[in-house]
């Protein structure tokens, strides 16, 4: 734990002064007249001292001119005017930062409308009603709540009002208050739920039961008929846009990279990786759209299919058990929910692409369309498909070059699925045409190299990658350091680690991006001793209950029989163990023993002249 202090303290300071940078860039920009955010303003940091010509060294400490030289330089790029770089980044940033997951954008979905209920349902569950007045005034807050919950017309709707209570009616009458009221919290709030789920079912089912069987009349019900075409349509029409720009754009750097122009070239491809970027966003878009598309689809489907149903339950019989019309009815609103978020998911993706229209302005207003017209003159403008399929004449023969892996998409399941670098560009057109992008394609054959996959605009580009990747990569990397809206229109996060500009202090420019230590904390379990009273009850409903059910056990006795079959009887259980198979070893002659020696020396006693006679009687082993 002690080992691990100073290094704690190092980059808790380091990250104080971080945070100072940033704050004191973000009021700067404010007191000129210009709006910040924490997050552009990081990245710009970091920018500024990715790119080279800034002259920051990362292997020594930053002082404090070094930090005044960062925050002006800083400012300085924040407040371009008519800059298609800042406009990529500032693009980024955006979508970085308001852009979710289908899952998460869902759940967002979700949680708002449960904090717009939260009010009107805490009232109800809280309410604690004495008087006639107040039981209407309670019925009223439930019919509001399945309103709002239900989505169906507004609580100021005079004839949304009248069908929302005419329905709550024939599931919960005003009479049935009294048994809601004694309920605890949490089961009221179930309750309501119910409540709105059997309620919202009913009215779809009235009012698809008003119309024709035709499914025109049901689609005019569903939230999704209007806005899905609409707003699948432009963006789509946006993207199209986009797409004729940058193959606009690329055909001009095309031409001036053989001609001597006096036209920039750095802003055209600022411009150019700012409609990329546009592009892959919108792409983006489009393709949650097109799920929310084939989602509505299948619940409109399914929703007519539901109100076929029940038509027929409840058409052919004059009374129905409500066991068997209420999931149904359930099963009507989960969808008639389901096509609610789906339509507001559009709505967010609708948003969300408008809001990205102001960051290409600048490249617009410096490049129209007239201007780039004359540049090309009669020029040809190819369109990504295009150049696939001249690419794609020429294939890379996996048996020609053993020393790379490459894939093709006949020979490997699931080519189109390849995670691919750089989003799909070429990386050697961009270090050999000094920043140009242009779309590699896959049909040439894919390279794997360190468990990475490349593709490329041509066979040539793909056999001078392969060569050397590793140049070329840690080329790609150094353009993105004078580019730094590369780093995410490339996906080259992985290259570049985390940016902390420090203080005088000791720290160095550069931290690590996964600063490591081993650590550990001991913690009270309960630093506080609770002080609850489990048998505490606020509600006086509750404790009439408890009363009631106490004061009837009193009249209850408990009894016991013993019968023949019970009588000195019992379940008996024996285990038992098997006995199991033994063997033992003993002693057996492997006739490798050697005779035991027994000499007999005979005279040794009784005579004078002491004549010994040798009698050799050893036994063999054997006998």
């Amino acid at each position: 734990m002690s080992s691990c202090s100073p290094l704690w303290i190092k980059m808790s300071h380091a990250e104080s002064v971080i945070k100072k940078i940033i704050r004191e860039i973000v009021q700067e920009c404010a007191a000129r007249g210009h709006v910040v955010s924490d997050s552009l303003a990081a990245f710009m940091v970091k920018a500024a001292v990715l790119d080279p010509m800034n002259g920051f060294n990362v292997d020594r400490t930053l002082t404090k001119q070094d930090i005044q030289n960062l925050e002006e330089l800083c400012v300085e790029k924040l407040l371009e005017k008519c800059s298609p770089s800042l406009d990529t980044v500032r693009m980024q940033v955006y979508f970085d930062t308001n852009y979710m997951s289908r899952r998460e954008f869902l759940g967002e979905i979700q949680r708002l409308l449960e904090s717009r209920l939260s009010s009107v349902s805490r009232d109800i569950t809280d309410s604690r009603v004495q008087a006639r007045d107040e039981l209407q005034a309670l019925y009223q807050d439930i019919i509001t709540y399945i309103v709002l919950r239900s989505g169906m017309g507004s609580t100021t709707d005079g004839s949304t009002v009248q069908e929302t209570t005419a329905a709550l009616q024939s599931v919960f009458p005003q009479t049935e208050l009294g048994a809601f009221l004694v309920l605890l919290k949490r089961d009221k709030e179930q309750q309501l739920k119910e409540l709105a789920m059997i309620v919202t079912g009913i009215r779809l089912f009235n009012k698809a039961s008003d119309k024709s069987p035709d499914q025109s009349d049901l689609h005019r019900l569903m939230p999704t008929s209007q806005a899905l075409p609409g707003i699948y349509d432009s963006i789509e029409t946006e993207l199209s846009v986009s797409q004729r720009l940058s193959w606009k754009y690329t055909a001009v750097l095309e031409k001036l990279r053989s001609s001597e122009s006096d036209v920039p070239i750095v802003l055209l491809k600022q411009a150019l990786y700012n409609i990329r970027q546009h592009e892959a966003f919108l792409r983006t878009l489009l393709a949650d759209a097109c799920v929310c598309a084939k989602n509505a689809e299948a619940l409109q489907s399914e929703l007519i299919t539901q109100v076929k149903l029940l038509k027929d339950i409840v058409q052919s019989k004059t009374a129905v058990p409500t066991a068997k019309v209420f999931p149904l009815f359930k099963a009507l609103s989960n969808l008639w929910t389901g096509l609610q978020e789906e339509a507001e998911l559009l709505n967010i993706l609708n948003s969300l692409m408008l809001c990205l229209q102001p960051y290409v302005a600048s490249q617009a207003k410096i490049f129209p369309d007239a201007y780039l017209d004359g540049l090309l003159e009669a020029s040809e403008v190819k369109t990504d498909q295009q150049r696939m399929v001249e690419s794609s004449v020429e294939r890379i023969d996996p048996a020609e070059m053993k020393t790379q892996e490459w894939f093709l998409p006949e020979a490997v399941a699931g080519f189109k699925e390849l995670p691919l670098q750089y989003s799909g560009m070429c990386g050697y057109t961009l270090v050999a045409r000094d920043g140009l992008l242009l779309p590699g394609n896959p049909h040439i054959g894919v390279l794997k190299h360190k468990e990475k996959f490349y593709v490329f605009s041509s066979k040539k580009a793909a056999l001078e990658f392969s060569s050397s990747p590793d140049k070329y990569i840690s080329e790609i990397a150094e353009k993105a350091k004078f580019s730094p809206e590369l780093i995410e229109l490339l996906k080259l996060h992985q290259q570049f680690p985390s940016v902390g500009p420090c203080s005088e202090t000791g720290e160095t420019l550069l931290a690590q991006a996964n600063t490591k230590c081993d650590s550990s904390t001991q913690t009270d379990t309960h630093p506080v001793e609770p002080n609850t009273m489990k048998p505490y009850d606020w509600n006086e409903w509750e404790l009439r209950r408890k009363a009631i059910k106490l004061a009837d056990l009193l009249t209850k006795a408990t009894h016991s029989t013993q019968t023949d079959l019970s009588h000195m009887r019992r379940e008996n259980v024996t285990q038992t163990w098997q006995p199991k198979d033994a063997a033992t070893q003993s002693k057996k002659d492997g006739e490798s023993s050697v005779p035991k020696a027994q000499v007999y020396l005979a005279g040794l006693r009784g005579r004078s002249t002491g004549h010994v006679v040798k009698v050799d009687l050893t036994r063999s082993v054997d006998k």
